[in-house]
């Protein structure tokens, strides 16, 4: 072999080289635009940012080894990777869940910069609506949240889920009835946000009295704390229960506390920072009857994105 016929090759191989890198670079192009959009969907689906985020990793590495030619709508081929991954994991988290210490709530995020969350629309990511979205078969889960949250069309849910598009439709109308309370106890943000208000002062006093005014009779208190100390292991209910158990606390919890203002799952929440870290989030689902939840989030682990101007 002539150094002619080396040169031709060293050429080839460099040529071969970059167009591997051109399509990898349209490969990360392609899936970089819709990737916000991929992690709202398996966040929904999860509720937790780790296992999202694991999902969404994995949808790159099967984009990568896909014949990217063949597929005519990457957002389409993506989606339903990411959905029945998705649905997959949710099956054996549910029984992980079952060794966790006390009450287990969603992950907080912070969405002041995304309200959304990457959809259509901020479907699916307040905690009343999490929380439901627990009780429903995965593949309702999915069918609900592509539909309510992306305004996917039937006949594409149906090729997600593999279903026929009058079953996707059922699927959704049973996931709605399941949701209707939950979506009844949605209320204004900016009510919201002067309940928790009320109840922030009214819990830092410690007035009993105060602190059932603010609450509907059959409230819940949930303290998702995966055993840290201080943690609730057990929800609290009642009007009574729930003002007396905050009441209890009131003199050493807020001691040494920041609190800050800052959007969660598109509702207002306050965080709660000893020495620059935040070590609780707390936010309320409420009515026109009051508080029904208390939502205290103090796991370590689930509060990675939930720090102020995160």
């Amino acid at each position: 072999m002539g150094a002619e016929d080396v040169n031709l090759d060293e050429r080839a191989w460099a040529d071969e080289d970059r167009d591997v890198c051109t399509e990898l670079d349209d490969a990360l192009t392609t899936f970089g635009a819709h990737r916000r959009r991929l992690f709202g969907i398996a966040y929904r689906m999860l509720s937790t940012v780790a296992d999202a985020e694991d999902i969404v990793q994995e949808a790159w590495i099967r984009w990568q080894n896909t014949d990217r030619s063949k597929v005519q709508e990457p957002i389409a081929f993506l989606t339903t990777i990411v959905t029945r991954l998705s649905i997959n994991v949710l099956q054996s988290s549910r029984v992980r869940r079952e060794t966790y210490i006390g009450p287990w709530l969603p992950e907080p995020v912070n969405t002041e910069d995304d309200p959304a969350l990457g959809a259509e629309r901020a479907e699916a990511l307040q905690f009343a609506i999490l929380l439901t979205l627990e009780k429903l078969t995965p593949t309702e889960r999915a069918a609900y949240i592509l539909r309510e949250a992306f305004a996917y069309p039937y006949p594409r849910i149906a090729e997600v889920i593999s279903s026929s598009p009058a079953s996707a439709r059922q699927l959704v109308s049973r996931a709605r009835a399941h949701l209707a309370s939950a979506k009844q106890a949605t209320v204004d943000p900016g009510a919201q946000r002067r309940l928790l208000e009320a109840f922030l002062t009214a819990a830092q006093k410690g007035d009993v009295r105060e602190l059932e005014s603010l609450f509907a009779a059959d409230v819940v208190s949930y303290t998702d704390g995966n055993g840290v100390k201080l943690a609730a292991r057990i929800p609290v209910s009642g009007r009574r229960r729930v003002a007396r158990f905050v009441s209890a606390f009131s003199h050493h919890f807020w001691t040494d506390k920041s609190i800050a203002w800052v959007e969660i799952n598109g509702q207002p929440a306050a965080a709660l920072t000893e020495d620059g870290q935040v070590t609780t989030v707390v936010t309320v689902t409420t009515s026109s009857d009051g508080i029904l939840q208390l939502l205290w989030v103090m796991s370590p682990e689930k509060l990675r994105h939930a720090a102020v101007g995160a």
